[in-house]
């Protein structure tokens, strides 16, 4: 341990090391629950590439294990500390380097909030499309890394989609740069797109260069009422086949939505089974809604409510971006799982989460990104309660399970982490694994980039 220090300091500001136990706990996991965490033997916080490589150089040399680390909201276990490592939080390398309303790019450091991000390039009339739920703390580094989603991924797509080159740090602390500036480029392997979901386990991202859009017209929301699940289920999938292309489309079911209303009085129908919020940015969004609002009375709506200008479609908006924090007050604890299908399976996997729920006796509410048939079932449970906290886990797991029967995947946006290890071995194979297990090894021969994360 002094050993480790003094080498470390050799190449820090004294402010970039953080030593106190009482403080370090507090970096040693993300917001998953169920995930085993270490200690920590030391929290690094660098400002510079250089002071990146010095610790990585560091690390090879005494073969220390090191856990990249951004703002911690992840919900997977993927930043969670292991004993005795160093964890590499990569918080104050915050700058936004470049915009280039011409290259519609910017460029930035990992530190970069994804909310300060957007707000940056919407003043040159510049739209970046990831907004993960929690995009007023997570970070552009934390994004790549577990190849984040968000609302607007129906339309505008994920986080991979928007890296187009990246410079990252090696196990060894050589510095690799990969991709491009350019609109296009296929030069070589695609190693940025490798680096973007990797969880921090092939190197160490200190800079990126993302795409940016034209920024769209305000978007107006619709908001439609359902006596079912399915019924919603139906009317996303009549909107896709008929070729619309929403800048939004979600989903809450009962239970998030009555919690919704009992966290913050949103004044979301309480009689409601099933509530869709469509959104349009196009040119005329009214005629987009009306379409859709016809479709979904055809589905079996109750009711359908366009919102009449900005403020209101934001107030929707608002409900649904709450909707994991109003289902973590039903119970003590929540388990957030995050199971993508065809969205022509998205009325199966709703079916069958109310079927697990009912099986195990728990409440589980969940809100969708129905567009993309990504859904977030969400495990309300005591913690405190031994067998409740069994049946949690087990529910758990009966959904990933269900999600992969459906032809779907085990985690559309919020990655592997600790939490899913073994479905991941489940979904990919054992081929799948010993070629991922040796691209590892390429890039971290010596195992000691967050260890014990994805398989």
């Amino acid at each position: 341990m002094s050993d480790l220090l003094e080498r470390l300091r050799a190449g820090l500001p004294p402010e970039a090391l953080i030593t106190d136990p009482d403080v370090t706990a507090s970096y040693a996991h993300d917001m998953a629950s169920f995930c085993e965490a270490g200690t920590p033997a030391v929290v690094v916080l660098p400002r510079t590439v250089e002071q990146v490589q010095h610790v990585m150089r560091t690390a090879t040399a005494l073969r220390v294990p090191v856990v990249p680390q951004g703002a911690r909201t992840g919900l997977s276990g993927a930043a969670n500390a292991s004993d005795g490592c160093i964890v590499l939080s990569l918080v104050k390398m915050d700058r936004i380097l470049e915009i280039s309303p011409v290259d519609r790019i910017a460029v930035v450091e990992p530190g970069v909030v994804n909310a300060v991000l957007s707000r940056a390039v919407n003043e040159h009339g510049l739209y970046y499309p990831p907004d993960p739920s929690s995009w007023e703390t997570c970070t552009i580094g934390g994004n790549i890394g577990t190849a984040s989603g968000g609302l607007c991924c129906v339309k505008y797509g994920v986080t991979a989609e928007y890296v187009l080159g990246l410079e990252v740090v090696l196990a060894d602390g050589r510095l690799l740069t990969t991709g491009r500036r350019t609109a296009k480029g296929v030069a070589g392997y695609d190693l940025t797109r490798l680096f973007v979901g990797s969880e921090g386990s092939l190197g160490v991202v200190v800079k990126a260069v993302l795409a940016l859009k034209p920024q769209p017209p305000q978007q107006l929301v619709l908001a439609a009422e359902f006596p079912s699940a399915a019924a919603a289920c139906d009317a996303v999938c009549r909107i896709m086949e008929r070729g619309h292309t929403p800048s939004l489309l979600e989903l809450m079911d009962r239970t998030t939505a009555r919690a919704v209303n009992a966290l913050a009085s949103m004044g979301l129908p309480e009689t409601t089974e099933a509530l869709l919020l469509c959104a349009f940015d196009t040119p005329d969004p009214l005629a987009d809604l009306a379409a859709v609002g016809a479709l979904c009375t055809a589905a079996g709506a109750t009711e359908v409510v366009p919102a009449d200008n900005a403020a209101e479609s934001e107030l929707l908006l608002q409900a649904r971006r709450m909707s994991l924090t109003a289902l973590e007050t039903v119970k003590p604890a929540t388990m957030i799982d995050d199971v993508c299908v065809p969205r022509s399976q998205l009325g199966a996997m709703l079916a069958g989460t109310a079927a697990i729920a009912e099986k195990y006796d728990l409440t589980i509410g969940v809100c969708a990104h129905a567009g993309d048939g990504n859904t977030h079932p969400v495990v309300c449970f005591d913690h405190h309660d031994p067998d409740e906290s069994r049946r949690a886990r087990e529910s758990f797991d009966a959904i990933m399970a269900l999600g992969l029967e459906l032809g779907g995947t085990i985690t559309g946006e919020h990655g592997v982490g600790v939490l899913k290890k073994e479905w991941l071995a489940r979904e990919l194979g054992e081929t799948g694994v010993e070629l991922q297990r040796g691209i590892k090894a390429a890039f971290d021969p010596l195992g000691l980039l967050n260890p014990g994360k994805l398989f």
